[in-house]
């Protein structure tokens, strides 16, 4: 496989320097966990290769309150969603099969079947349409060679979110095909309206991956985990995983539990700061002149745009953004799309630092008007 480094990560703030930024609108996640706050006591853990399909009790606490017909064999420990995704493609696709996968995506989601040597077919997800999946269009375009179909709702980068109807419907194609779904639902927790049911608990077809980094503020301790009722599937993923790393830390995943087993203390304040910073960004864009969006149903992203009739300098506005505001947002090349729109971070930040920010890309954009 030959890899190539994404811009979502080489010019992610993380690796820029988080000093040089003081309004951070980039990042796909909730604010930060501090460790202190957990208030763990982890001395008598022993430090141990762990369970290959990964904690016992982890799993359990994942199918917490969810589809009946799911049991902890049906869930993949990973370390975070990324290798899941990574996973998934490496085990179903090979040079040449065919992958259908919606665009804008998250980078991994194309970036590994790019690597693999596999033939992309984009499903256009356009402010157009509202950032929907068109049923009708993704139909075209499968054909006896599709292997894999490739969605994320709440979706990645704009928030915006698939119908349990559409769900279903995608489903019904996808099992008349005898291709997969791969469904990341990493966001699913933080769906703003409706709650959509875990995509694997209603087709041996699908893959559920998700994970504790965006919805939670643990992307430190690398969690994730995938979902199939295929028993099949599941053990060509386990075998994937033994393969790249055996097991999962045991320090993260014991965490992950006690944080699971404990998620009522802590989620109720996460979800109520969350849909506070979202009312802050819409009542924004409420008055806007120089930008608009698609407004989100989950997730802690969105995706707003440039209005199509202004000018302007877009390589400036970014620059002035960074160097005079500090504010940083993650720009449209990141996701292949123009850089006349940009995915916003709105869980991450301080409400105070939201404020600013917002402030900051109004500013800079009238600096860079034509």
């Amino acid at each position: 496989m030959k890899y190539v480094r994404m811009p979502i990560e080489i010019e992610s703030p993380e690796q820029m320097g988080y000093s040089t930024i003081k309004n951070n609108l980039s990042e796909s996640s909730y604010t930060d966990t501090i460790f202190k706050d957990l208030n763990l006591n982890m001395n008598e853990l022993v430090i141990c290769y762990g369970d290959h399909v990964g904690h016992p009790g982890l799993r359990k606490e994942i199918l917490k309150g969810e589809a009946s017909n799911l049991t902890i064999e049906d869930v993949l420990v990973t370390a975070g969603a990324a290798p899941a995704l990574f996973m998934v493609s490496t085990s179903l696709l090979e040079a040449g099969d065919e992958l259908v996968v919606a665009k804008p995506n998250y980078a991994t989601n194309i970036e590994t079947p790019k690597a693999i040597g596999a033939s992309i077919k984009y499903l256009p997800m356009t402010f157009e349409n509202k950032y929907q999946v068109d049923i009708e269009a993704l139909k075209k375009l499968i054909t006896p060679k599709t292997k894999l179909v490739s969605l994320t709702c709440p979706h990645n980068p704009t928030g915006t979110m698939i119908s349990e109807t559409d769900l279903k419907e995608i489903i019904k194609i996808v099992e008349a095909s005898n291709a997969n779904l791969l469904f990341d639902e990493t966001y699913r927790d933080m769906s703003f309206k409706f709650k959509l049911p875990i995509a694997a608990s209603l087709s041996e077809r699908v893959i559920s991956v998700s994970s504790l980094s965006k919805t939670y503020g643990l992307p430190g301790i690398r969690i994730g985990w995938l979902i199939t009722q295929n028993k099949k599937l599941q053990e060509l993923f386990l075998a994937a995983k033994e393969q790249i790393f055996i097991c999962g830390s045991v320090v993260d995943e014991e965490i992950a539990y006690r944080y699971l087993v404990n998620r009522n203390d802590y989620f109720p304040a996460i979800k109520k700061d969350m849909l506070e910073k979202f009312e802050i960004v819409k009542s924004w864009m409420g008055t806007q002149k120089y930008f608009d969006w698609i407004e989100p149903s989950g997730g802690v992203v969105c995706f707003p745009r440039i209005k199509p009739e202004l000018k302007v300098d877009t390589a400036k506005f970014y620059e002035k953004l960074l160097a005079e505001y500090k504010t940083y947002v993650g720009p449209g090349h990141w996701f292949e799309e123009s850089d006349r729109s940009f995915r916003l971070g709105f869980g991450w930040p301080s409400q105070q630092e939201l404020k600013d920010g917002l402030k900051g890309l109004e500013a800079a954009l009238k600096d860079s008007l034509l």
